[in-house]
């Protein structure tokens, strides 16, 4: 049986326009997809029902188009594949992996700013567990209409699944090393949101499995939430892709391009009379 064609996605969030770092990132995937003879598609990260606007899933596909950039058509968008999402994470819950949890981001904040407590890789408070063992209170709560979230039992599902964990990692010339993942870092992490029923990494690795994706290529700022991946596809039964990390474009001072800081998007630099050309030589893609 012969291996099943390198596929690579692009898979921005709808949030605001793309930036010089989205451009690197998709130029970055297009050059890998081209050198492996494989293919290259788009996918709408728009979970987010507040943030996700109509006019920039439009601009997405004119900022891309301006770049040159071609992807097969339609493209996936998460947010028509909530119901399989939610699948997984009652999946996850029928099996005591996952459990509702009633406290808000506040609460814990303010909690950790009395007593100090570990942080995950992103730099935010270890859940405590405080609404782990609220298993018969939580069904009313929930019934109530009650907001909740939905939280990945991270000691259960070490126990179930012990490792070791990790995944390959490739460099764009084909080489690549294993990784060893650390999943436990991230602590009882948020899998299902209050609003929608999934989170960033409870959708990305369905919808990566879902599209047939081999090969992920995303920035170094996702590189710790790949344990966390892993983890998750184990328990899944969902295939590891390969992931390659590449290092973040960063402003004048350092800091790397965001949406939330108001870095200067394609958009604007279209506007000022910058060519597609230009952005795509200024960041090695010449």
């Amino acid at each position: 049986m012969s291996a099943p064609r390198p596929t690579l996605r692009f898979a921005p969030s709808p949030n605001g326009r793309l930036h010089l770092g989205h451009a690197y990132s998709a130029l970055l995937n297009a050059e890998i997809a081209r050198r492996m003879d494989g293919r290259l598609l788009l996918r709408i990260e728009d979970i987010d029902p507040v943030r996700s606007r109509p006019d920039l899933v439009a601009a997405i596909f004119e900022d891309l188009a301006w770049l040159g950039l071609r992807f097969p058509t339609p493209a996936r968008r998460q947010s028509e594949h909530l119901g399989a999402h939610r699948a997984s994470l009652h999946g996850l819950a029928a099996r005591g992996l996952a459990y509702p949890c009633f406290c808000s981001r506040g609460t814990i904040a303010a909690a950790a700013s009395v007593t100090p407590v570990p942080r995950d890789p992103d730099g935010s408070p270890l859940y405590p567990g405080t609404c782990r063992a609220l298993a018969a209170e939580s069904v009313a709560r929930i019934a109530a209409g009650e907001p909740h979230t939905w939280r990945l039992d991270m000691a259960r599902a070490l126990a179930a699944e012990p490792g070791p964990h990790g995944y390959l990692a490739f460099a764009p010339d084909g080489t690549e090393h294993a990784v060893a993942a650390a999943p436990g870092r991230w602590g009882d992490a948020v899998i299902g949101r209050r609003d929608v029923p999934t989170s960033y990494h409870l959708a990305v690795v369905h919808d990566d499995a879902a599209e047939g994706v081999t090969h992920v290529v995303r920035g170094r700022d996702l590189e710790a939430a790949t344990d966390l991946h892993v983890l998750l596809q184990r328990h899944l039964g969902l295939p590891t892709p390969r992931y390659h990390h590449h290092d973040l474009i960063r402003d004048a001072a350092g800091a790397k391009l965001a949406k939330s800081r108001g870095s200067r998007s394609l958009a604007d630099l279209r506007a000022a009379g910058v060519t597609a050309e230009a952005v795509r030589a200024s960041l090695g893609f010449g």
